[in-house]
């Protein structure tokens, strides 16, 4: 079974990781691996704890990965080994997905240099907050969702979207079995 990589963090905004989990867990039948900088339980900023299956070093030795999900959240300490391992999914096409103010270490890590994306961080807020600005805001999109080919961004309340996305990601409503159109599914899910 192919794995779905969730990099869980202190101070994470866990909501914004559990739809796109529970899709991938769910519908894909893809088996979800928490990984953080250190094999010790982290807190999200509800106060939910979360234990890692794995380092982030261990799982670059992973060879069945398909793809990673990374939440928003007050944490954006990055570290080298993240940076190889985005680097590493990106190089051999698999699909990176970020929400909220996740899409920061996509951008530390160089991958979104030449993509189009969307966040909930703004210019002025790296500025006010004195942190470095690792966007190339030209390719920047003021939407829900943005998909450019295997990075799939969100800004923070479109999580259901954003799971949306990593389902379509995949072809699932291209299957007519599935029966259901992803506009469908997601007003659903949002009682609409």
């Amino acid at each position: 079974m192919s794995k779905i990589l969730a990099f869980i963090y202190d101070e994470m905004a866990d909501f914004e990781l559990t739809f796109a989990t529970y899709v991938a867990g769910r519908w894909m039948e893809k088996e979800l691996v928490t990984i953080a900088y250190e094999d010790k339980v982290v807190v999200s900023k509800s106060g939910v704890r979360y234990s890692p299956h794995i380092t982030i070093k261990e799982a670059l030795d992973l060879e069945d990965i398909d793809g990673i999900i990374i939440p928003g959240g007050w944490n954006d300490e990055t570290r080298p080994e993240l940076h190889e391992l985005l680097n590493k999914l990106n190089d051999e096409n698999k699909f990176l997905a970020a929400i909220c103010a996740g899409p920061l270490y996509l951008a530390k890590a160089g991958v979104l240099d030449n993509k189009k994306f969307t966040t909930t961080l703004t210019k002025e807020f790296l500025v006010e907050e004195k942190k470095d600005d690792p966007f190339n805001w030209v390719n920047y999109e003021e939407k829900n969702v943005v998909r450019d080919g295997n990075i799939i961004t969100a800004i923070g309340n479109a999580f259901i979207d954003f799971g949306m996305e990593i389902f379509d990601y995949y072809k699932v409503f291209d299957d007519p079995e599935f029966g259901i159109t992803k506009e469908e599914l997601a007003k659903e899910y949002k009682g609409l």
